[in-house]
């Protein structure tokens, strides 16, 4: 889509500092992290969020879910992260393309908010 934020930046039209790139996805550091370390994982694929995945998109999913471990490693997360996917308003989803907050480096409490 042409005017989503994420888009541009896994287009590199929009700076961001990048942590791991690929053909399928974009992770960069979350511009209002709220963890020493909050990196998002986007597709490079425009896809709204989880409720506008279709069948077509299970090997693209599948994927982003086993890379979680590689970059929780490579943002130096041994002791433990949490992963989240906010979809829809009631689930603070403020930008419209489906991605992977993967927050760090802090003890998190439960529940979450």
């Amino acid at each position: 889509m042409s005017d989503c934020i994420f888009c541009k930046i896994a287009e590199g039209e929009i700076p961001s500092e990048i942590v791991y790139q690929d053909d399928k996805i974009v992770v960069f550091k979350d511009a209002s992290p709220q963890a020493p370390v909050h990196v998002l994982m986007v597709p490079r694929k425009h896809i709204a969020s989880l409720d506008d995945l279709s069948e077509e998109d299970s090997e693209l999913i599948a994927y982003m879910m086993q890379s979680i471990k590689k970059i929780a490693a490579s943002q130096g997360l041994g002791n433990g992260y949490r992963v989240i996917i906010n979809t829809g308003e009631e689930g603070q989803q403020t930008v419209k393309h489906l991605h992977i907050h993967i927050l760090g480096g802090r003890k998190f409490t439960w529940p979450p908010g």
